[in-house]
């Protein structure tokens, strides 16, 4: 089995924090890129082959501007290129101001059966500064309206560790979750990326960051707020109810294979790693004339070794020790680590998987770095 990511670079604005790959200009070549991003998926049709894809993620940027016949058009062709499982899990991301009660049941029309809601804060203030083009009160509006048209599978966006975001108000966050009855949440702490607004901000000393601390603390009440309230933490940054994980990003953490069409997107095959050129006008000219669009890395050993252990220490599935042994054998070192931190309460061993514990979580990053191979 194998999934499918399609990248659509285009946004209303541009978030202040935000540093991935998107234009806020695309009016002038809209039509050709949305052409472009059917042509990569057509033309790669032969890879893969003899798998089925059971999960189709449409990311970006902000996928919920795609018009219904730009949606279907892409859809189209991946259906007609691809072998696609009757029960695929089918994603939309889609930001609190394009969902209306005709969105949502467009969407539904057209197979979508996951939405994935970029709301971020339930707080105006923080939504002002991050430039974001929904307010709080769409926020509770974009989900009771998905909710009501049919949508069983929700999961939204929030980040903590913002600047003048205390402890009380990130429980507030949380407290809309519950009152919302929402079944899976993605929390990630705020980092400032370079080149964004932001951290031009920190710089000139407009903005002041959240200190380490508070953002630790922070941390530690979200996991402790969201297993009284019947959350599973089955990834880092991830908490799901009744095991309605994502089983697209599940897929990533635990090394499957997928595809990603459109401008900046990555694929895996198990042994490759693909990426598209992150520049909008390159892309479709690549693809308009044939010619390179997309560069390739064979991974190493050492490569998949890692790519495992920073992944699958990350959440509840755990680091299989028959994958990591079946590219190198376990040397002395590497089981010397295992075993300190396993003294120290941070991981555990069960059914030949290597597990965090819930204190090791914290630590996740540093244990992952120390298991690494790195010559």
């Amino acid at each position: 089995m194998a999934g499918i990511y399609v990248h659509i670079p285009f946004c209303r604005k541009k978030c202040s924090y935000c540093d991935f790959h998107f234009s806020t200009t695309f009016s002038g070549y809209r039509g050709r890129m949305i052409n472009m991003i059917t042509k990569e998926i057509t033309t790669r049709r032969n890879e893969f082959s003899g798998e089925s894809i059971e999960t189709i993620y449409f990311g970006g940027g902000t996928p919920s501007l795609l018009t219904i016949q730009e949606l279907e058009l892409i859809l189209q062709a991946i259906y007609s290129s691809y072998e696609v499982t009757n029960d695929a899990e089918l994603t939309l991301e889609a930001n609190p101001e394009d969902i209306s009660p005709d969105s949502l049941k467009v969407w539904r029309k057209v197979g979508v059966n996951r939405l994935s809601i970029g709301i971020q804060s339930f707080r105006e203030q923080d939504l002002e500064w991050m430039n974001r083009s929904h307010n709080a009160e769409q926020s509770k509006q974009a989900v009771e309206w998905a909710q009501k048209a049919g949508f069983t599978n929700i999961t939204i966006d929030l980040i903590y560790g913002l600047p003048n975001l205390s402890i009380a108000d990130w429980e507030n966050h949380l407290q809309m979750v519950f009152d919302l009855s929402i079944d899976h949440i993605s929390a990630y702490c705020l980092t400032i990326e370079e080149g964004t607004a932001l951290n031009n901000w920190v710089k000139k000393g407009k903005i002041h960051p959240a200190g380490e601390e508070i953002q630790s603390i922070q941390f530690d009440r979200m996991i402790e707020l969201m297993g009284q309230n019947g959350y599973e933490q089955y990834e880092i940054s991830n908490f799901a109810r009744d095991q309605k994980y994502s089983k697209h990003n599940s897929a990533y953490w635990t090394g499957r294979s997928y595809l990603g069409f459109g401008p900046s997107a990555h694929s895996f095959d198990g042994i490759s790693r693909r990426w598209n050129i992150s520049n909008n006008a390159q892309y479709m000219q690549g693809l308009e004339t044939e010619t390179n669009y997309c560069e390739t890395e064979k991974l190493s050993h050492q490569d998949r070794w890692n790519e495992l252990i920073m992944t699958g220490l990350r959440t509840k599935f755990g680091v299989y020790l028959q994958s990591l042994y079946s590219l190198f054998p376990p040397d002395e070192e590497f089981l010397e680590t295992l075993n300190f931190w396993k003294e120290k309460g941070m991981l555990t061993i069960q059914n030949e998987r290597i597990l965090l514990t819930p204190q090791g979580k914290i630590l996740a990053d540093r244990i992952a770095s120390e298991l690494f191979k790195t010559n």
